[in-house]
């Protein structure tokens, strides 16, 4: 299992990951390393604990609003599923009408048809 070195508010931490995910890994503390240094810069120096709990319940605010904003989406999605299925069967009502009157129009063309022949 690779181990990788982290540095996040001027601390360094070794930490464990699976293969191929060291990048993902170190790009997600350097995520966490700018937040807390934004949190710095807004608050001062509140304690490196506070500024941590800070930074994290923020992340985690960000995280139940994509949450949300998933959920919205998912519902949009069923719901633009549930429309695109009802317009199907609507087209399919439609296309089953448009052959019945066109086997009507051709019926009566051909009785006219044969009118005309006997005249």
């Amino acid at each position: 299992m690779p181990q990788i070195v982290v540095t996040i508010d001027g601390k360094t931490y070794r930490m464990a990951c699976s293969e191929g995910e060291e990048d993902h890994l170190l790009g997600l503390a350097a995520r966490l390393d700018a937040r807390i240094g934004e949190l710095r810069g807004s608050f001062g120096e509140i304690g490196d604990q506070r500024l941590t709990v800070m930074a994290a319940i923020t992340t985690m605010d960000e995280v139940a609003e994509a949450q949300n904003r998933v959920q919205e989406l998912e519902t949009e999605l069923a719901q633009a599923r549930s429309e695109n299925s009802s317009a199907r069967n609507g087209r399919d009502v439609l296309i089953q009408t448009m052959n019945g009157v066109s086997d009507a129009i051709e019926r009566v063309a051909l009785k006219l048809e044969r009118l005309e022949d006997r005249d």
